[in-house]
């Protein structure tokens, strides 16, 4: 619906950002107006893996480690919270089912023990699984439950997000790319793209490394073998079963890497056949493949996201950089930027400070 007047903020990206910060700032009596290239949900918050998982991109012990135990407790903690409270807002788009941590070798599970005993010890539920369940135990030694992460279906989960915003008084402008700055009116204005470049951030451009995900999916079996998503080998590789039977698998950057730090979208044939034969190794059997895509998530290197002003940008805020971990992420650092740009600067933004990245860059 049609704002109006003009709008007081504008977004770029109607991923979960977008439709997360939209929420809170129309809940908070402000006119937004979103802008999207494509449709809402059409980007990587459509496209990802379907993996809910709390915490930041990096293992729990070294986030211990680079941030300190006490802010590395909160962070995850925090996000705890926003995975709680989207479980409650998107319904059965979302399913409470854990998620399986998997070391593919004796080195990993030293190190996923180590993460493990950190969690125990901060007071974090998790379960220490040695040896593992059949057909996993055939290449994985051990694991980490995480029992209070979730599955989603992603495409529908964001447009869950986007119907509350569009509720809330949020327009959507789909189909408009936004070129230049110059093109909007809002006194403020939020870059939620993550990866996909904008060519709106200046020096920023860029410091949010656009990086592909690949993934294929099956078509449904008759077993029931995988209850949560799963993930192992650092994350490289990851999948699930949905509930109609189908597996869904993702990863596999490491076999081509220097390839995958692109926007570009499309699948390339040696993941597609990494993917393949992964899921037919842990069946036992060939898989048959009935869709293939990618989406681009954006790659921060210190594995934290990016949220704030840009510095050096009167207007402009950031909000991106999950590191591939933006189901959870992109809500709750879309509703903290959005509090940001009311005046509520909540303390843990000053770990995503986008200054950083100039500093290093």
């Amino acid at each position: 619906m049609p704002l109006e007047g003009p709008p007081d903020v504008e977004i770029v990206g109607a991923g979960i950002t977008g439709c997360s910060a939209a929420h809170t700032l129309a809940e908070a009596g402000l006119r937004v107006r979103v802008h999207e290239a494509r449709k809402v949900a059409e980007g990587a918050s459509g496209r990802n893996g379907g993996f809910a998982l709390r915490g930041g991109a990096m293992p729990y012990d070294r986030a211990r480690e680079w941030l300190g135990a006490d802010r590395a407790r909160d962070y995850w903690a925090l996000t705890e919270r926003y995975l709680r409270s989207l479980a409650d807002l998107v319904g059965d788009a979302l399913r409470p089912v854990g998620s399986l941590r998997l070391a593919a070798d004796t080195e990993e599970r030293d190190e996923l023990r180590f993460e493990y005993d950190a969690l125990r010890e901060d007071g974090f539920e998790a379960e220490w699984r040695e040896p593992v369940e059949p057909p996993l135990d055939r290449r994985f030694p051990a694991a980490i439950f995480h029992p209070t992460d979730a599955a989603v279906q992603p495409a529908r989960m964001t447009r869950r997000l986007a119907e509350r915003a569009a509720a809330s008084g949020v327009e959507f402008v789909q189909h408009h790319r936004v070129k230049s700055l110059e093109e909007l009116d809002a006194d403020r204005v939020l870059v939620a793209t993550d990866g996909y470049p904008s060519g709106l951030l200046g020096e920023f451009e860029g410091l949010i490394v656009p990086t592909r995900g690949q993934m294929i999916a099956t078509a449904p079996i008759s077993e029931k073998l995988f209850a949560c998503p799963h993930y192992g080998r650092h994350g490289f590789d990851y999948w699930q079963q949905l509930e109609d039977g189908r597996l869904t698998a993702g990863g596999f950057r490491d076999t081509d890497l220097t390839s995958e730090f692109t926007a570009d979208e499309w699948v390339t044939p040696t993941i597609q056949e990494a993917l393949e034969e992964f899921l037919a190794g842990l069946l036992g059997r060939p898989v048959e493949v009935t869709h293939r895509w990618a989406g681009i998530f954006g790659l921060v290197l210190d594995f934290l996201p990016v949220v704030g002003p840009a510095a050096g940008h009167e207007r402009v805020w950031i909000c991106g950089g999950y590191s591939g971990h933006g189901n959870v992420l992109a809500f709750m650092c879309g509703d903290l930027v959005a509090r940001a740009m009311l005046g509520d600067t909540q303390p843990e933004l000053s770990l995503f400070d986008p200054a950083r990245l100039l500093a290093t860059a």
